[in-house]
């Protein structure tokens, strides 16, 4: 999208709001409203174009101003049109009960509260988005688990987006969180980076210091693609991590074998043929004794063709839970399933809500996580519930 339609168009929508309320404000809430109105509508498109206006640092500074202001965009907008949809429902409840009803009061009110609710819940997701991601603990119960792979772990990370707001110190967190864990194995679900890696290799290098028994596995997500994905491919195998392209490894643990594959971006094919997502082709060769085979597969949309392959568990990203209220409820429309465990045939999904955040640092209702996923015997947990750890 070109510059000047991105400024019409943010100019519009923030017409919009400012057309629907300010007229119902008080004079100085109102005036004080639109200079808001002013600012945001010049400074979203600024937040979305910095890489295109300007060079880093001076681009991530752009961008530090710009983005949080799209995350209080996106709730003026949507608390805007449920405000115009309520005093319509007022409206006609007038026509059918004459005077019990005051538009005026609910049009006054309603035009106080949608500021002051964006405000409030863009802060608070501010805050929940720039916090490092608790743990999530998953049991998965596997029929006919052998022993020794009962309580095998693996720490999922995911949609970290490492980026303008999301730096170095971040990751860090991240890592130091995850060896806490001491898991058997660390799976990276897509979606690390959003630029290159000249700008982001040193930010992403902390992940060099993961550990796990059995090493760290990584698949691609779209935002790879939109990155430059062979160079990152090419720097991630230096930082000691495994990149799973259509193929798969076998993990030796303590005389039992899981299987774990992975695959490239659901829309990997759309960029180059050769990053088609198979999951068959993941599965090719792999051993038909091995007791559990879990798949890294970054949309949850790969899910039918990898029950279709054989797998017992898939390990996704994507979706962020949403990342803020409400595009929670328009992530299904688009994904088979949104966040959490769920069953398809005979294969479980879990969803990671993603372990950083895109865009505006923003998170209302869709908590970021570190999750821990641990196989168990079908007989000792099976169905429990995913739990939070501190």
């Amino acid at each position: 999208m070109s510059i000047p339609t991105l400024l019409a168009l943010s100019a519009a929508l923030h017409f919009y709001i400012g057309g629907r309320t300010i007229p119902d404000l008080p004079l100085i809430p109102g005036g004080l409203f639109a200079l808001l109105l002013l600012a945001s509508a010049v400074l979203v498109p600024t937040g979305l174009l910095a890489r295109r206006l300007a060079r880093p640092p001076r681009a991530d500074t752009l961008a530090w101003i710009g983005l949080p202001f799209l995350g209080l965009f996106s709730s003026l907008f949507v608390l805007t049109l449920l405000r115009d949809g309520l005093l319509l429902t007022l409206w006609l409840a007038r026509l059918l009960v004459p005077g019990h009803l005051s538009l005026p009061d609910a049009a006054r009110a309603s035009a106080e509260a949608v500021p002051l609710i964006a405000l409030a819940v863009t802060l608070l997701g501010f805050a929940n988005a720039r916090r490092r991601a608790r743990v999530v603990t998953v049991p998965i119960p596997i029929n006919d688990l052998p022993a020794a792979l009962h309580g095998f772990t693996i720490v999922q990370i995911s949609d970290i987006h490492v980026g303008p707001t999301i730096r170095e110190r971040y990751v860090e967190s991240i890592v130091e969180a995850v060896n806490h864990l001491k898991p058997d194995l660390v799976a990276i679900t897509g979606d690390l980076v959003d630029g290159g890696v000249p700008e982001l290799g040193g930010q992403v290098a902390p992940l060099r210091r993961l550990k796990s028994r059995h090493g760290t596995f990584f698949v691609t997500g779209n935002h790879e693609y939109y990155s430059g994905v062979d160079p990152w491919l090419a720097e991630l195998p230096r930082l000691g991590i495994r990149i799973l392209h259509n193929d798969h490894v076998v993990i030796e643990h303590c005389g039992a074998r899981l299987v774990l594959a992975g695959v490239p971006d659901h829309s990997g094919g759309r960029f180059d043929r050769e990053h088609r997502s198979d999951p068959q082709a993941a599965m090719a060769g792999a051993p038909a004794d091995a007791a559990v085979k879990v798949l890294l597969a970054h949309q949850p949309r790969s899910a039918p063709a990898a029950a279709q392959a054989g797998f017992d568990l898939q390990l996704s990203g994507h979706t962020h839970g949403g990342q803020f209220l409400p595009w929670n409820f328009f992530v299904k429309f688009q994904q088979p399933f949104t966040a959490g465990l769920h069953r398809l045939g005979r294969m479980w999904v879990y969803v990671s809500r993603g372990t950083g955040y895109w865009g505006p640092p923003k998170r209302f209702g869709a908590p970021s996580e570190i999750t821990q996923v641990r196989l168990v015997t079908a007989e000792s947990e099976f169905a429990a519930p995913a739990r939070p750890r501190a």
